[in-house]
Order: structure tokens, then C-alpha cells, then sequence
């Protein structure tokens, strides 16, 4: 069992963890969550001797990791999966650390068919993948055959049988009453996997309880309920009885009811009071995604400075609805392209503008986007300005093409002659 009683780890004027106490205790997978920043791995590195708290104590089996006996046969654990040195073989990796802890060379060839790296034990493992890596470090903690065992992202760059095959493994350790403790960022994996939570934010503790608490805490459930499409005056009908015995009703974009405040067999009663009939009742669970957001959303530290330009939103309180988006109106937080220009091209500024490279910066030799390409300008030749054609009267004929079949660059529109021509400004970068 690991247990950690007012642990608290400051670097300078910087607390990472902050009066931390919990338990971990054998026979369950315990998930280990938290936004990034919020001390989990201090915790972990702590719990492994590998850092001294300022003040608490953390202890497994009721020794700190450091005066443990032979610490490697008892903790094993998969912080840093690159912590290899990539010269080495596999299987010389974990010789080495067998030899170091006094486990026997056979325990090597064992652990690597338990991780499925036996065919590639004597490939370098600055070759292996991600994946790999990953597979070869939970071999490493695996070595000492040991009764607490500590994981940082186990499956992190696994492929879907890969996780899997941890997800069964993390099972299976725990069901011989092994003490499992596993961080993750994946919610829809440690859902699967973990049967008790510790969530910590900004260093302190704010969730100790099984996932099942944990959702049921942290979101609200509700009843879907359907009625026939073609009855509208019977699902108004249902809303008013159902508002009326004490539940909330809110209405869902594709025609549904969502229900809260009332347990599925009264919401049944109510709808054959009212003769109603039911085309879905149907109970809805919010996911520990959803309850973890809810509870840590305090707790970021690293939040995106571009959230409300992507229309981001913080998770809505439990019951609400997302607001319907209103016909012909942008979504909020995002910017609607500039009008068109003078001349109908819809980005091109005057040509007196200055124009610039692919970086802001000036360009040099830039051509019109528009226009047609003409003989090449010797080198070193100055060339006269192009003076904008009077407008030809109603009457006059069509332009000849000049001799050589090229074309003049279309003329750009220029403002009137009574007002000066003013450089456009170039737009904000949107």
C-alpha cells in the first residue's frame, strides 16, 4: 500500500504540491489524474525516493521507498520510458537491471514474451517506436516480479491492441492483489481501466473516491424521452405534466426531451396519466471525461490564448443545453471575411500599395495576381511608369490586340482626380 500524509514539495517560491494525502491500496487499479502542471509526476518521483518532499511523508508498505530492502523486487515502476540507453540491446537493458537487483537472467526472457519484445530482445533499442519503448519500460518495471507497482502514461504511443493488452494486464496485476497506480490523460481508457480515483489540481487533492462516486458527483443523469414526430401537442403536452410533478424538461435539438429531477419509472407513469405515448425513455450517464472536466476546470493552468477566437467554451453546468445556433449569425468569437474591393478583386489592395513577401516583409518584383504575364524586362533597364488609358467614348471600337498576341496587364481603377490617391494601409492579419 502506498500512503502519502501532508506531502508538500516546493522549488523556491513555487509550491508543486501542496498538503497531498491519500491512500493507494492493494487489489484495485488506482487512476491517478490531473490537468498538466497540477504535480503528478512530482508526486510520483516523490513517492520513489527521487525527490524529497519539503515536508509530509509518503511510505510503501510503511517504509520510505528508500529504506525499503531491495526496493527494486518490491516497487516497480515506468516513469521515463526513454531513460535507455540506446546503444543497448533489450535484453541487455534489463540484464543489467536484473543484475543490479540480484533477479535471475531467466526472469529477463520472461518478462520480455509477458511484453511481446522477444523477437526484437537483441535490436538496439535507439531503433524501437514509440510503442516499443513504452513496452520495454513496463518490462522493466515488471522485472522484480513486484507487489506495488507505479505507471506514468503506460499507453502513451500503443497501438488499440496494445492499450488493450495493458487495459488487461493493469486488470490482472490488481486481481492478485498487487497495489496498481496508474497516471493517464487518456479519460476514455482510464475509465476502463481504473476502479478507484485520486485527482489532484494545482498540488492539492480534489477527488479521492471510486469512478462510479466520482461521475455521479461531478455530472448530473438524466432521462432522454421521445415521443411520435408527428404528435407536437402531445410531447407539449408530456413537458407541462412532467414540469408540473417536479421534473425540468429541456428540449433537444432533434426533437427529444431531456429530463432531470425524476426517476424513469415516474416519468413513465406520468406519460400514461396523460396518455402520452412513448416512442424512447431512456436513461443517459455523463462520461468521466465529462465529470473530469467539470471538476478540474478551476484548475488549469495552461489554457489556449486563442479559446474564444475558436469559440471554445468551458463544460456547461449539468442539465444545461448548448445554445442553438441562430440562422445568418456567425458563430461567436469568429471573424467574417472583408467586404471586396474596388475593382472586384476581393483581397487586392491599389497598385500603388507597396506589396509585400510571403512574411510581411517587402517583396521584390511581385506580380499583379492578375495579371497576364508580358516579356521578360532586361536586367539593369529602367522601365517607364504605366500611365492609366483615358476612358474611350460609347461609340469607339473595340482595343486591337497589339502585334504579338500578348495583351496589356489589365489597368487598375484609380480614385478621381480631384481627390489625391491615399496608400491603403495593409489589412490586420485576421
Amino acid at each position: 500500500m502506498i500512503e502519502a500524509v501532508g506531502l508538500t514539495k516546493r522549488y523556491g517560491d513555487k509550491t508543486a504540491v501542496y498538503n497531498l494525502s491519500f491512500q493507494v491500496r492493494p487489489g484495485t487499479v488506482t487512476g491517478f489524474l490531473g490537468p498538466n502542471g497540477s504535480g503528478k509526476s512530482t508526486t510520483m518521483r516523490m513517492i520513489l525516493g527521487l525527490d524529497n518532499p519539503t515536508s509530509g511523508r509518503v511510505t510503501i508498505g510503511g517504509y520510505p521507498y528508500r529504506k525499503l530492502p531491495n526496493a527494486a523486487r518490491q516497487v516497480g515502476a515506468l516513469i521515463d520510458a526513454k531513460a535507455v540507453h540506446g546503444g543497448r540491446a533489450a535484453r541487455n537493458h534489463l540484464l543489467c537491471l536484473a543484475q543490479l537487483s540480484g533477479i535471475p537472467a531467466r526472469r529477463v526472457d520472461e518478462v520480455l514474451g509477458v511484453v511481446g519484445l522477444q523477437d526484437v530482445a537483441r535490436k538496439r533499442s535507439k531503433g524501437f517506436s514509440l510503442g516499443m519503448g513504452q513496452r520495454l519500460g513496463i518490462a522493466a518495471a515488471l522485472l522484480g516480479d513486484p507487489q506495488v507497482l507505479l505507471f506514468d502514461e503506460p499507453v502513451n504511443g500503443l497501438d488499440p491492441e496494445g492499450i488493450l493488452w495493458v487495459r488487461n494486464l493493469m486488470k490482472a496485476l490488481a486481481a492478485e492483489g498487487r497495489t496498481v497506480f496508474v497516471s493517464s490523460h487518456l479519460m476514455s481508457e482510464m475509465a476502463l481501466t481504473a476502479d478507484h480515483l485520486i485527482v489532484i489540481g494545482r498540488g492539492q487533492l480534489l477527488a479521492d473516491m471510486s469512478i462510479q462516486d466520482f461521475i455521479a458527483a461531478n455530472s448530473a443523469g438524466f432521462a432522454r424521452v421521445r415521443t411520435p414526430d408527428t404528435e407536437p401537442q402531445l410531447r407539449e403536452k408530456l413537458s407541462a405534466a412532467i414540469t408540473e410533478a417536479g421534473g425540468h424538461v429541456l428540449p433537444e435539438q432533434d426533437g427529444a426531451l431531456r429530463v432531470t429531477g425524476l426517476a424513469l419509472p415516474r416519468i413513465s407513469d406520468i406519460a400514461h396519466d396523460t396518455d402520452v405515448r412513448l416512442w424512447e425513455l431512456s436513461p443517459h450517464q455523463a462520461s468521466l471525461e465529462e465529470a473530469y472536466m467539470r471538476m478540474t476546470q478551476g484548475s488549469v493552468d495552461y489554457r489556449s490564448t486563442i479559446d474564444q477566437k475558436a469559440g471554445l467554451m468551458q463544460p456547461l453546468p449539468p442539465g444545461a443545453q448548448p445554445p442553438m445556433p441562430v440562422p445568418g449569425q456567425g458563430q461567436p468569437g469568429w471573424y467574417a471575411p472583408p467586404p471586396p474591393q474596388q475593382g472586384g478583386q476581393p483581397f487586392a489592395g491599389p497598385q500603388a500599395q507597396v506589396q509585400t513577401g510571403p512574411y510581411g516583409g517587402p517583396g521584390a518584383g511581385m506580380p499583379h495576381p492578375y495579371a497576364q504575364a508580358g516579356p521578360a524586362a532586361s536586367q539593369g533597364q529602367a522601365q517607364p511608369p504605366v500611365q492609366a488609358p483615358a476612358a474611350p467614348p460609347s461609340d469607339a471600337p473595340p482595343a486591337q490586340a497589339p502585334p504579338g498576341g500578348a495583351l496589356p496587364a489589365a489597368p487598375v481603377p484609380q480614385p478621381q482626380a480631384s481627390a489625391p490617391a491615399t496608400p491603403t494601409q495593409p489589412e490586420d492579419v485576421r
